[in-house]
């Protein structure tokens, strides 16, 4: 056996283990390493009863006020549906179609990136928007990640207060605190009603004068308006302007000039009732026998 293959094979003998035991401060430093490495991960690793799964739900409201569930399934939630069936990630998609209103909720599949999956859909939704009849409000486009399940509901009722003024309380003051807890994905005003000038037409009083519905939307819509009227500058001095376009008052409303004929002027305290109340009575929260918001 030459010097050569006896050097090869004292090597090839050699075991692991002996270079920790010819050098003492690399074996302290790898176990230092080891042992800082597994309190990091002692403090990390995270303890759960199951894997973590991100899941998103895309849901897309639609309003068309006055539309018929009929015309909401065919005119916008078909083309909607089909549309946003189409984009990546889609697990799978649910609908309905209801008086005025089209709900769309697309499920994410698992672990999808949310952010992508709502990019996607309101490409989808933009390409179809044209598609829509003209007097429907845009698509509203909300994303909830996690669990959907409410943890808390909160009722509040007030013995002097009317109820769209407790919802406009809470959508003003409340709503947006609640909003800003962490943790809390969204805080949501169930069954609240919106302050809204109700306008009840007559229709015989109507018929008497010669009005239709359509010319009063149009009186509305011309004597009640927002304007951005600008400013109005000199060599020294910046003035802004402002102009009251819109009414303010249930007294203006019913002042308002619906039809002139002749010097005969028809107002529209002449052929309706206007009051200030809520948007919708269609939904209505109770608690205790008691109506809350």
């Amino acid at each position: 056996m030459t010097g050569a293959e006896a050097f090869k094979r004292k090597a090839y003998q050699m075991r692991f283990t002996d270079i920790f035991i010819r050098r003492p401060v690399l074996a302290f430093v790898v176990s230092a390493l080891i042992l800082l490495v597994g309190a990091r991960s002692l403090l990390t690793l995270p303890v759960r009863q199951f894997p973590l799964l991100t899941n998103t739900v895309v849901t897309v409201t639609t309003t068309y006020p006055g539309a018929t569930a009929e015309l909401m399934q065919g005119f916008i939630t078909t083309p909607l549906q089909q549309a946003i069936a189409t984009a990546d990630g889609i697990d799978y998609i649910t609908s309905s179609s209801v008086q005025g209103a089209s709900t769309i909720q697309a499920y994410i599949r698992l672990n999808f990136d949310p952010d992508a999956a709502v990019t996607e859909v309101m490409s989808k939704v933009q390409q179809v928007r044209y598609l829509m009849p003209p007097g429907a409000n845009d698509p509203i486009i909300n994303k909830s990640t996690g669990q959907t399940t409410a943890i808390m509901y909160i009722g509040f009722s007030s013995p002097s207060l009317e109820l769209p003024a407790i919802s406009d309380y809470l959508t003003r003051v409340v709503q947006p605190v609640l909003a800003t807890v962490e943790g809390v994905a969204s805080a949501d005003v169930i069954g609240g009603q919106t302050f809204a000038m109700r306008v009840w037409l007559d229709p015989a009083r109507m018929a008497a004068r010669g009005i239709s519905a359509a010319e009063v939307a149009l009186a509305i819509r011309a004597n009640n308006f927002q304007t951005a009227p600008g400013q109005q500058k000199g060599y020294f001095t910046v003035a802004n302007i402002s102009a009251n376009t819109d009414l303010q008052s249930v007294d203006q409303f019913r002042e308002m000039v619906v039809k002139a004929h002749e010097g005969a002027l028809t107002r529209l305290k002449d052929i309706a009732t206007i009051s200030l109340d809520a948007q919708s009575f269609d939904a209505a929260v109770a608690m205790d026998g008691r109506a809350i918001r």
